[in-house]
């Protein structure tokens, strides 16, 4: 297993997130050490889902308006349809998503989740994949969309969905482990 102790990360979420895309993710990052921020649009709590029912409630630790890409080592994008939607129309979501890229830190994005890579324009030239109903928004970006179970390009991890979350994760925790602790933190 890797070893994240020492490292930050920060997952970027709203209501309507898919709970398993959200949970077992951030399950295994902090099972690698690592200490993991809910970073959202709003102070509260988020609405998980399972696909089109309601699930859990999440505390989130951060807006997005006061969280910092130099506060973390990575982001986590986990998908769900309205999680990202709604995320993709806020400019400080948009932003800090682009942050991660400008910085060279590890990004990785599950199912619907790149649609923010899209909105970021962080698309562009780069091999990856997303739930298939997203390809031609991914294409029409720029990016290069594949039908795989896990992509890695670059500082980028990308997944389809969440039959995929074992090797997302198995990916994701890999190139974590390949960042030094606090890289680019303040």
């Amino acid at each position: 297993m890797a070893d994240l102790n020492g490292k930050r990360v920060a997952f970027l979420a709203t209501d309507m997130v898919e709970q398993v895309e959200l949970t077992e993710p951030w399950k295994a990052v902090e099972e690698a050490g690592a200490s993991v921020d809910l970073v959202s649009l709003e102070e509260g709590e988020i609405q998980g889902f399972n696909h089109y029912d309601k699930a859990d409630k999440f505390p989130v630790d951060r807006t997005v308006e006061d969280a910092s890409t130099e506060d973390y080592d990575a982001l986590v994008l986990p998908g769900g349809v309205g999680n990202p939607d709604t995320l993709r129309m806020n400019e400080n979501a948009v932003r800090f998503v682009k942050s991660f890229f400008d910085a060279e830190k590890p990004v990785a994005a599950i199912c619907h989740a790149p649609w923010m890579l899209v909105e970021a324009d962080v698309a562009r030239g780069r091999k990856l994949t997303s739930f298939w109903s997203i390809k031609t928004d991914v294409k029409n970006a720029g990016g290069n969309w594949v039908d795989e179970k896990v992509v890695v390009d670059g500082n980028l991890v990308t997944s389809r969905s969440p039959g995929d979350i074992p090797a997302f994760n198995e990916k994701l925790l890999e190139e974590l482990a390949k960042t030094p602790v606090g890289a680019g933190r303040s």
